[in-house]
């Protein structure tokens, strides 16, 4: 049942803002209200309105004002007193709210999808340093799902991921768009074709893949399911590099990346297969834990993505 005792007013509307008590402060050191307001870089008409605004709330008058300055009262005076232990400890507030700042700011722990870790982290990273040379940095990379793992359980500041959403107790934000490619070594049948695959036939072919729980899997199994769904994998590889360089071998096709194919791509060590009639893109995501907005580096990250971004 609701009290019928009166509620107490707020505190703050009984004490004076620290503007007002450090302004009082200033006429106790000077002696005059005019020295007291160039002090503190307000005008003399702002500042005695400011002391009649303080008396009026306070309830006593404060300075006694003649043409030889401005004296305190004997309230004045007490209300100095506690002024000066008021504004003393706002400013001790204030150094350890910095301090918290400080050692907030002298870390970032990122944690980042394996494509999105090696192709476009660095250059982001790079221009980090360059804005904030004191911060130090330590990248966690992984699958997606990993990636919100260690984000749920405070272990990263700000994830970057690949998949098809916004993993569950993660918000998030679109940052950059990245296509995936069917690749073959020169080799392979596939790269004497002349018509694009079609996805029934991309659906069938057993594949070099990467592990379950990654984005590029879960965005590949999405595209496929309604084309009869993947077939059981040739080979199921935890990283990017492992990937291609088993395709590489003439092991058989994969799905990649575009952005981690460049280098193998222009060297013709590995051959782009067209598909028709599957779209094969996804969306690149920076996430941080649902309701926690980035702070301090992890916010100047991701400012940093959307500046300079990546992909198509």
């Amino acid at each position: 049942m609701p009290s019928d005792a009166p509620t107490p007013a707020l505190l703050s509307h009984r004490v004076p803002d620290l503007g007002a008590l450090e302004l009082l402060l200033a006429v106790a050191r000077h002696g005059s209200l005019g020295r007291a307001a160039l002090d503190v870089g307000i005008t003399q008409p702002a500042a005695s309105s400011r002391i009649r605004s303080m008396e009026r709330l306070l309830g006593v008058a404060l300075l006694d004002r003649s043409p030889r300055g401005s004296r305190l009262t004997d309230a004045g005076a007490l209300v100095t007193d506690w002024a000066r232990r008021i504004v003393e400890a706002a400013e001790a507030f204030d150094a350890g709210a910095q301090a918290l700042r400080d050692r907030r700011d002298s870390r970032l722990r990122v944690a980042a999808s394996m494509t999105i870790a090696e192709y476009l982290l660095p250059g982001w990273l790079i221009a980090l340093r360059a804005e904030r040379p004191d911060t130090a940095v330590s990248l966690l990379a992984g699958n997606s799902a990993a990636v919100a793992g260690r984000l749920l359980v405070g272990e990263a500041d700000l994830g970057f991921v690949e998949g098809l959403s916004i993993p569950e107790g993660l918000d998030g934000t679109v940052i950059a768009h990245d296509r995936l490619v069917v690749v073959v070594a020169p080799s392979h049948a596939w790269a004497r074709r002349r018509t694009p695959l079609t996805p029934q036939e991309l659906a069938a072919t057993p594949l070099i893949l990467r592990e379950r729980g990654s984005g590029t899997r879960q965005v590949l199994d999405a595209a496929l399911a309604v084309h009869g769904g993947l077939a059981q994998p040739l080979l199921e590889l935890s990283s990017t590099t492992a990937v291609k360089g088993a395709a590489e071998s003439g092991a058989g096709p994969c799905v990649l990346s575009e952005l981690a194919l460049g280098e193998e791509l222009s060297s013709r060590r590995l051959v782009k297969i067209p598909v028709a009639g599957v779209r094969l893109r996804r969306q690149l995501r920076a996430v941080w834990p649902s309701g926690h907005r980035p702070t301090g580096p992890a916010r100047d990250l991701l400012s940093l993505t959307r500046s300079n971004p990546s992909g198509d």
